[in-house]
């Protein structure tokens, strides 16, 4: 059986540097931040005061009131960027079947604002005034199953859960939904709303997040020698995939191929990636391979990059293991110095850049980059974009638990 062609169609994005894709890329381009000082709460007590929040936003410009007391952040984030993804992408409802369209949505901890919320009524106040939809705010599958009320999506529809890994696994499963013929559609992405002071606390007490309060902007500071963690971040990537003759059938702009997918585990810690990255080499291998590309054909990689010690020494190692003398060729970034690590999103939102990086044949810089590591050598991309022509990026996720999630975005060539 031949395996069905996989496009994409479609972006949306909600980030701490852009409320759409056009702000985003502007933003990642110009290596300018969305981190700063946290604004959802009173962070005095705390070790970590910074965060990569949206700016900006403003749910009310979507949504009345009496919906919004009934959405966790999260799930408004999807629904936001699902509107523009599919303003982009043109589907139109009537001359689509609904049946072959369907949601694969990555998040981390789903409606933790929701859960931490109403925990503080229960504890204070008792049952009777818990919120009759603390339920179905908070529950992780719930912004996917909003999205096929509001728009009458009828095909599969699934939540994915693996740590930072979540957005690319969603997008490898919509894509794997497509190839395998049950749906000719699918939207995907990741989201999540999790800057929240439990959240900053549970992550700044395993020493996982930056505590360079007093310069927010430069905290998030991937394979840099003085990097000391990573900032947390909230966002929204939302992505239209489509079978490539469905999508021609139709007469969408095709903005590149999702081409390959590979997923594996470390089985090794909770928290720290394998020595070497061999879990990664495998996923960034399985990609490439699902892809039917050599290793010479990638051009760009969207690092995981997200500023801490341990993960971008070992991430480094695995590509340069993997890659061998083509690694000194390859051009690396990571866009985590400029908004922060947002979880179960931040592969979406990754995947979003790659895409734009091929149309425009720009590379995003990794900011903040001052002084060499030598655990890790490689061309970063550093502080300025780079104009350079690329045909094939990778997108790397890792997440805690061992999960590695790895995509291909290629330029899409009618053959």
């Amino acid at each position: 059986m031949n395996k069905r062609r996989v496009v994409i169609t479609g972006l949306g994005v909600l980030a701490p540097n852009g409320n759409s894709v056009s702000e985003y890329w502007e933003s990642l381009s110009n290596g300018k931040s969305g981190i700063g000082h946290i604004t959802k709460f009173d962070s005095q007590n705390l070790s970590v005061k910074i965060a990569g929040e949206l700016s900006g936003f403003n749910p009310e410009d979507f949504f009345d009131r009496k919906e919004i007391k009934r959405l966790d952040p999260f799930t408004i984030y999807a629904l936001v960027t699902t509107k523009e993804a599919l303003a982009q992408s043109g589907l139109d409802q009537d001359d689509v079947n609904m049946e072959r369209v369907g949601v694969i949505l990555g998040t981390g901890v789903g409606g933790i604002q929701t859960l931490e919320e109403q925990h503080g009524v229960f504890s204070t106040r008792g049952q009777r005034r818990v919120s009759p939809f603390f339920v179905p705010r908070m529950i992780a599958n719930i912004a996917a199953g909003n999205l096929a009320i509001k728009y009458g999506f009828q095909g599969p529809n699934h939540t994915v859960i693996s740590a930072c890994a979540s957005g690319t696994d969603a997008i490898g499963c919509a894509a794997r939904t497509i190839q395998y013929g049950d749906a000719d559609v699918m939207i995907t992405g990741g989201s999540e709303a999790s800057i929240t002071g439990l959240t900053i606390s549970g992550f700044a007490n395993i020493k996982a997040l930056s505590t360079r309060n007093d310069k927010p902007e430069s905290a998030s500071r991937p394979f840099d020698l003085g990097r000391d963690g990573f900032v947390l971040g909230e966002g929204s990537a939302s992505i239209i995939l489509e079978e490539e003759e469905h999508a021609i059938s139709r007469g969408a702009t095709i903005l590149g191929e999702l081409a390959g997918y590979g997923a594996t585990d470390d089985a090794y810690h909770l928290t720290q990636p394998v020595e070497g990255g061999k879990g990664a080499i495998r996923a960034m291998r399985n990609a490439v391979n699902d892809a039917g590309l050599k290793l010479e054909d990638v051009d760009y990689i969207n690092a995981h990059g997200t500023s801490t010690p341990f993960n971008d020494k070992t991430e480094s190692a695995a590509i340069k293991n993997l890659f061998g003398d083509h690694s000194e060729k390859l051009h690396i970034s990571s866009t985590k110095s400029m908004i922060g690590h947002s979880l179960g999103a931040s592969g979406a939102l990754e995947a979003v850049a790659c895409v734009k990086a091929i149309q425009k044949n720009l590379l995003p810089p990794t900011i903040n980059y001052t002084d060499a590591d030598p655990e890790c050598p490689l061309n970063y991309v550093p502080n300025n974009s780079l104009e350079a022509k690329i045909n094939v990026a990778m997108s790397n996720s890792f997440g805690f638990g061992g999960h590695n999630g790895v995509v291909i975005i290629k330029r899409w060539n009618e053959e």
